[in-house]
């Protein structure tokens, strides 16, 4: 049984280069891509460059959506994936080989949205961003030039990805539940004001310490129901945090 991706959400955050952006509207075009995002492109997107590149794929500039930060890119997409350039991976880094990752994407029955986040030219994604996917993964290239292009780099993604989707799969499919991004992200918000607010978190090193709960969070596949069990906890103890005086003084 063959995967369709006709869900697809391909975005780019803060693209520089009109080229790149006519040529990845044209890619979105060859692979049947469903949306193309932008988040605060730094050029002009509708450009007659952009234009001259994108040629069939000329529907996917004029449709296009941009939006103003990353979280409101992928506010609908229960799947995220972030494409990242670096080799400098830590420890701590969470990065898989995209055909692990595509290929654990197959193993599910149905995902609604499917996004993949494309960085920018110069310095790619923050932290931050990337720790808003829920799959990170990277294109091996040779150590001496490591850095690719961005519109190469997205041909390569969503062929790679075109070309696990033809395979056939006669394992029993998942039903996909995990947690979205937004869910995460969410949660975290107020888990990391809880944790400021008991003394266990410092301002100037909260976002370093939540950043490895998130990255533990992420790795574990976390489904709906064990996010949602997490934010009644930490509810429950922000209620009892607000109202402890109260009870004790009765």
């Amino acid at each position: 049984m063959e995967k369709n991706f006709s869900n697809l959400k391909v975005i780019l955050v803060e693209p520089n280069g009109p080229l790149n952006v006519g040529s990845i509207a044209r890619l979105c075009s060859n692979f049947e891509v469903d949306e193309l995002r932008i988040v605060s492109p730094k050029c002009d997107i509708f450009s007659l460059e952009a234009k001259k590149m994108a040629l069939k794929g000329q529907k996917f500039l004029d449709h296009c959506k941009i939006f103003d930060n990353l979280e409101k890119a992928i506010f609908d997409c229960d799947l995220v994936l972030a494409s990242c350039g670096r080799i400098d991976i830590s420890k701590d880094s969470f990065f898989g080989s995209s055909e692990d990752i595509f290929n654990w994407i197959l193993s599910y029955k149905k995902i609604t949205n499917l996004a993949i986040i494309f960085g920018r030219e110069d310095r790619g994604l923050t932290n931050g961003e990337l720790l808003l996917a829920h799959k990170t993964f990277n294109i091996p290239t040779s150590q001496n030039n490591p850095s690719l292009n961005l519109s190469h780099a997205v041909s390569i993604v969503l062929y790679e990805l075109n070309k696990s989707s033809k395979r056939n799969f006669k394992k029993e499919l998942e039903v996909f539940n995990l947690a979205s991004s937004k869910q995460i992200q969410d949660s975290f918000v107020e888990i990391e004001e809880m944790l400021l607010g008991v003394g266990y978190l410092l301002k100037h090193t909260s976002k370093v310490k939540i950043s490895k709960f998130k990255n533990f969070i992420l790795r574990a596949n976390t489904s709906m129901h064990e996010m949602n069990v997490l934010r009644g906890i930490v509810h429950q103890i922000n209620w009892y945090l607000t109202n402890s005086k109260k009870i004790r003084d009765e």
